[in-house]
């Protein structure tokens, strides 16, 4: 499992992720904080990444795309402070590993994950 924080995601949480033992790495380390989503996407697919996010985009551009990876996780949190992320972070590796690797979309608000497993074959 490795993860590739987009640009709205702090590096404390990738350094959060790391304490875990988990592969991560955010895009400012990787000197693309510039990069197009759909190159994010294509990117994380390639390299075998769940992206991280609060933006919707990636969430719309998996599911035109009919792909079934990279998975993606959207925080729609309040409280965006990486102390709050990194405890949904938690909480979504321990209950859902299987589905991360597989490939699905997590929106993750403070109700509720929701959870669409990939691929969404458009209309």
């Amino acid at each position: 499992m490795k993860f590739l924080a987009d640009m709205g995601i702090s590096p404390r949480s990738v350094e959060f992720l790391r304490d875990l033992q988990i592969d991560a790495i955010h895009l400012h380390e990787l000197g693309l904080e510039q990069l197009p989503d759909g190159e994010i996407v294509a990117k994380a697919r390639r390299e075998a990444y769940i992206i991280l996010t609060h933006d919707l985009d990636f969430g719309e551009l998996l599911a035109l795309s009919g792909a079934r990876l990279p998975s993606v996780v959207i925080f729609r949190l309040q409280n965006m402070r990486p102390a709050n992320i990194n405890r949904y972070l938690q909480q979504l590796i321990a209950q859902h590993k299987l589905m991360l690797d597989q490939g699905a979309i997590f929106i993750i608000s403070e109700n509720r994950i929701r959870i669409r497993s990939l691929p969404i074959n458009p209309p």
